[in-house]
């Protein structure tokens, strides 16, 4: 099985494709369709990982406290001035 990171790629390289003037109706059907299943199996991908990390999260340490994640730290930042 390919990567996670192989897969977008060839999405990307697909989505080129699809809006390729020189790509044919029926080629550009057939990217499109490869794509669609691709673009599934990535989200499907996505949402058991962020499954993962939600217990992860959710889970106490050995000190009883939850951890603490400070992965985007710019944007929590700019929520708190709005």
């Amino acid at each position: 099985m390919k990567t996670f990171e192989d897969r977008l790629k060839r999405l990307e390289e697909l989505s080129d494709l699809v809006r390729t003037p020189e790509t044919g109706l029926e080629k550009a059907a057939a990217f499109f369709e490869e794509g669609v299943r691709l673009a599934r199996g990535l989200e499907k991908d996505l949402s058991k990982v962020e499954r993962t990390i939600e217990i992860l999260v959710s889970e106490k340490g050995e000190d009883g406290e939850k951890p603490v994640l400070e992965l985007f730290p710019e944007l929590e930042e700019s929520d708190s001035a709005d």
